[in-house]
């Protein structure tokens, strides 16, 4: 499974309890969409860390990293390049 499914499953399990890919977009805002709040977003950064054995540096942990699939996906691919 590629990471951006992995992702957008993860989300859609914990936040949206659903299965259907169609219920929210990769460009779909998770904070302004009020699908994730900042307890989620922290379980978000457990579940990449975990999963993609990375480190979020407080630094990161911004809006804009966790504001959609795209943007959390784009973050891990730049964790894992450098």
């Amino acid at each position: 499974m590629e990471r951006r499914r992995q992702i957008k499953q993860f989300v859609l399990q914990n936040f949206l309890f659903s299965d259907k890919e169609d219920a929210i977009d990769d460009h779909d805002s998770l904070i302004r969409g009020g699908i994730v709040d900042s307890t989620g977003i922290h379980e978000l950064i457990l579940f990449l860390e975990q999963n993609y054995q990375i480190s979020v540096t407080p630094e990161e942990m911004t809006p804009a990293t966790f504001d959609s699939i795209h943007s959390v996906d784009a973050f891990v691919t730049r964790k894992l390049l450098a």
